[in-house]
C-alpha cells in the first residue's frame, strides 16, 4: 500500500512537470511562432545545448533519491573540462586517452565522497561542499588562463552531425534545412534510459529507493546501506565525468570559472522533475522534463531578446520554490491519511 502511494505521488509529480514544460513550450510557438521557435531545429536545440546537463541530472537524481546530494558536480565539469583542454593542447595527449583519464578522474572522486559519506557517516552536503572547493581549486591549479581545445579528433567529435528524415524546411532562398541532433545527445538519452532501466528493473535500483526511503527499513530488509550509497556516489562520480565531456565538446575550451552554478541548474531539474529533497521519490524522466524547461526559458529569453539572463535564474527559483512547496503539500496529506 506505501509503495503504491509513493507510486502516485511520483506520477502526479512527474504529470505535472512534463504538463508544465509542454505549456510553456506551446506558449512560446505562440509568441514566437515568427522568429521560427515551433521549427523542429530549435526544439532539438533544447537538447543539444544541455546534453551535459541531462547526464549530470541523472547522476544528481540517483544520489537525491539515497537521500544525499552532491554540489560538486559543476566545479567537477570545470576540472573535467580543464583537464581534456590542458592534456590535448598542453600535454599532447591524444583525445581518447583524455577522455578515458576524465572518467577515470570522476568514478575515483565519486568513490571518495562515496566513502566519506556512507562509511564516514558525514553530511553529503559537507563532503560535496569539500569536493566543490577542490575542484574548482584545481581547475585554478592546471590553468588559470583560458585554454581553448583545437585537437582535430575532438573538434571531429564536435562537429559531427547526424541528421533526422523528418522536421525539414525550406528556407527563405529554397534550400531544404533538415533538422540535426549531434552525438551528445544521442548519448545523454542513452544513458537516461539506462538509468530509467537500473532504478526501476533491478536489485541496484530499488535499493536506492528503499534507503532513501527509509534506512532503518532497508537494514531490517537486509541491505547493505553503505553500499548502496557508495556506490550510488560512484555512478554518480561516473555520470559527472561523462557529462564534464559533453560539455566540453559543446564549449571546446577550459577555464576556472566555466560550470559556475551548475551545480544548482543539476539540483534544480531533479526537484522541478519530482524528485524529493528528503529522498525515496523520483525519477530521471522527469529530471530530463525539468532540464527541458529550463532550456525553455532561456529559449524564451533568446527569442524576446531584451530581457536580462538572469531571469532564468529568477524563474527557476520561483519554479523550484513551487515544487517544493507541493512536494511538502503532498507530504503532509500522506500523512494525514496514514
Amino acid at each position: 500500500m506505501k509503495n503504491k502511494k509513493q507510486l502516485n505521488q511520483t506520477s502526479f509529480l512527474l504529470m505535472i512537470t512534463i504538463i508544465l514544460f509542454f505549456v510553456m513550450y506551446g506558449i512560446g510557438c505562440v509568441l514566437f511562432n515568427a522568429q521560427g521557435f515551433s521549427k523542429t531545429q530549435n526544439f532539438l536545440n533544447l537538447f543539444i545545448s544541455n546534453a551535459g546537463l541531462i547526464v549530470i541530472g541523472i547522476g544528481m537524481t540517483v544520489v537525491m533519491i539515497t537521500g544525499g546530494i552532491d554540489i560538486s558536480v559543476g566545479s567537477f565539469v570545470a576540472m573535467g573540462c580543464m583537464m581534456l583542454a590542458y592534456m590535448m593542447e598542453k600535454g599532447n595527449v591524444g583525445a581518447v586517452p583524455a577522455v578515458l583519464i576524465v572518467l577515470i578522474t570522476g568514478i575515483l572522486f565519486g568513490l571518495v565522497q562515496g566513502f566519506l559519506v556512507a562509511y564516514m557517516d558525514i553530511q553529503p552536503f559537507i563532503v560535496t561542499l569539500a569536493g566543490m572547493f577542490f575542484a574548482r581549486g584545481m581547475t585554478a591549479i592546471i590553468s588559470k588562463d583560458m585554454i581553448s581545445i583545437t585537437n582535430a579528433t575532438f573538434m571531429a567529435w564536435a562537429k559531427a552531425r547526424i541528421y533526422l528524415p523528418f522536421g525539414g524546411y525550406y528556407n527563405k532562398k529554397g534550400v531544404l534545412i533538415q533538422p540535426y541532433i549531434y552525438p551528445t545527445v544521442v548519448i545523454a538519452i542513452l544513458l537516461l534510459i539506462a538509468a530509467f532501466v537500473m532504478l526501476k528493473y533491478t536489485k541496484f535500483g530499488r535499493s536506492i529507493y528503499a534507503v532513501g526511503g527509509n534506512e532503518q527499513s532497508a537494514l531490517m530488509l537486509g541491505l547493505n546501506v553503505r553500499k548502496v550509497k557508495l556506490k550510488a556516489y560512484v555512478l554518480d562520480g561516473f555520470l559527472c565525468g561523462v557529462g564534464s565531456i559533453l560539455f566540453c565538446l559543446n564549449t571546446l575550451g577550459g577555464f576556472v570559472e566555466q560550470a559556475k552554478g551548475f551545480e544548482m541548474d543539476a539540483i534544480a531539474s531533479s526537484v522541478i522533475g519530482g524528485t524529493l529533497l528528503t529522498g525515496g521519490v523520483g525519477n530521471v524522466i522527469g529530471t530530463l522534463f525539468g532540464v527541458l524547461i529550463k532550456a525553455t526559458i532561456e529559449a524564451f529569453i533568446t527569442f524576446q531578446g531584451t530581457l536580462s539572463s538572469w531571469w532564468t535564474r529568477i524563474t527557476i527559483a520561483a519554479l523550484l520554490c513551487f515544487f517544493i512547496v507541493l512536494q511538502s503539500v503532498l507530504s503532509m496529506m500522506k500523512t494525514k491519511k496514514q
